[in-house]
């Protein structure tokens, strides 16, 4: 038992830093469907300079690859005021494909410097309390959260909306780097194409699940990475199907996603922002 909820916790921490970011950006009004392949390219830039210089500084590269990449989907849903949900997808294939053709040097070479899991994991818990306290305890998350509930009344008290919103996804996007640079560094110190294996959509579930509350996704991240290591443990010992562990996460997902009515988004989530109008 204790093994298995020590495993949920490591397992569950890139999808926890992935949904913290998710839910920044969400908070301000942005939809940020581009989280797996964030985390694809955020885990190959970390690992490529984990390689050459040490572990350290490729989280430094994995988080600077997750905030330039959510900038560029900024470019696109805030400034050019393109459909959001088309720039998210967009973003995503891109990361994947970028991140797949570029990292193929890098497929089976060894890390020789790994990262501590449980030191990451420890700050993923207190990057929560920290949204959190960010959210409802300052003025930014003020003005973060009025901007996503209401932009054009937020912009009569002279908060500048375009900038909230750029910040809160770069920041997003940072974190979500950092869950990227956790899978290559650190959990699965290595690089293989595909190796976010989805767990960029689950983010974006697990958002929906908490409510967009950073506390609640907690739990509920644990709760996914609970459901992962048991997909692993049980195969083998229950006479059910391999099959149908491996779907027991996404099944999860989709039940998530059915539901999902009777969580309230905010208000302003997916809807660009024009003055005047």
């Amino acid at each position: 038992m204790e093994e298995a909820l020590v495993r949920a916790v490591l397992f569950g921490t890139p999808i926890l830093l992935a949904a913290l970011g998710a839910l920044l950006a969400e908070r301000s009004g942005v939809v940020n469907l581009g989280v797996e392949g964030i985390m694809a390219l955020s885990a190959l830039a970390a690992f490529a300079v984990a390689l050459d210089v040490g572990p350290f500084l490729g989280v430094v590269a994995g988080v600077g690859a997750g905030v330039a990449l959510a900038l560029f989907l900024g470019l696109f849903a805030i400034t050019l005021r393109a459909n959001p949900f088309v720039a998210g997808l967009a973003v995503a294939a891109l990361g994947l494909g970028a991140s797949g053709m570029l990292g193929k040097r890098y497929e089976g070479v060894p890390l020789q410097k790994v990262l501590p899991e449980v030191p990451l994991a420890l700050l993923a818990l207190l990057l929560a309390l920290v949204l959190h306290l960010l959210l409802y305890r300052s003025r930014f998350g003020l003005y973060l959260r009025s901007v996503g509930e209401n932009p054009k009344a937020a912009d009569l008290f002279g908060v500048n909306v375009e900038g909230v919103r750029y910040l809160a996804l770069g920041l997003g996007g940072g974190l979500i780097g950092l869950g990227g640079a956790y899978l290559s560094l650190a959990y699965r110190p290595s690089w293989t194409d595909g190796m976010t294996a989805g767990l960029g959509w689950v983010a974006i579930a697990l958002v929906i699940l908490a409510a967009w509350e950073p506390l609640r996704a907690v739990f509920g991240a644990y709760l996914f990475g609970l459901l992962f290591f048991l997909q692993f443990r049980l195969q083998g010992s229950v006479p059910i199907p391999s099959e149908a562990f491996a779907a027991m996460p996404y099944l999860l997902v989709i039940l998530v996603l059915a539901l999902s009515g009777r969580s309230r988004a905010p208000k302003a989530l997916g809807q660009p922002f024009e003055r005047g109008r």
